[in-house]
């Protein structure tokens, strides 16, 4: 049974990265296939060589299985990345990989879209579908069209 520690209690924001904070309740409906997604506009971690804050959009979406994380404590652990420097690829899977240890979902992709910094933004994208099932054969799919109608991007 799920243990639920920051839901509705005072805040107590971590200081650098804490994968510990996440939290997850049971899915009601663990035989649906359904979508879940996470926009995190506010997201912040520090360049690992300069210090510098870099800012991004965190997107998280994925396909439930028995659990499902919950998003309280999904906030405290990207805020957690606020002073933490590392390079924006590793943020995303890092992500992506501390919600598959928590969860196990069916599927779940992650998407970081840093603003840019020198000239250039950097989008890092990464998926994972359950191995020996039907969303691994998604994830696969999923990988090789990724970005086959890239966005416009006129608001960064």
């Amino acid at each position: 049974m799920e243990q639920l520690h920051s839901l509705g209690n005072k805040t107590n924001y971590p200081t650098d990265y804490s994968p510990e904070v996440l939290e997850y309740f049971t899915n009601k409906h663990p035989e649906n296939d359904y979508w879940v997604k996470f926009n995190c506009p506010e997201f912040t971690s520090l360049c690992p060589i300069t210090g510098q804050p870099d800012f991004a959009t965190i997107y998280i979406s994925y396909v439930p299985g028995e659990k499902m994380v919950e998003s309280k404590s999904l906030k405290l652990y990207l805020f957690s990345y606020r002073n933490h420097g590392d390079f924006h690829e590793n943020c995303v899977n890092t992500i992506m990989k501390d919600l598959i240890k928590l969860m196990d979902p069916k599927y779940i992709e992650v998407w970081g879209k840093f603003m840019p910094r020198g000239g250039i933004s950097i989008d890092p994208w990464c998926n994972y579908g359950k191995p020996g099932t039907r969303y691994e054969q998604l994830a696969e799919h999923r990988f090789a069209n990724h970005d086959t109608n890239p966005e416009t991007v006129d608001n960064r």
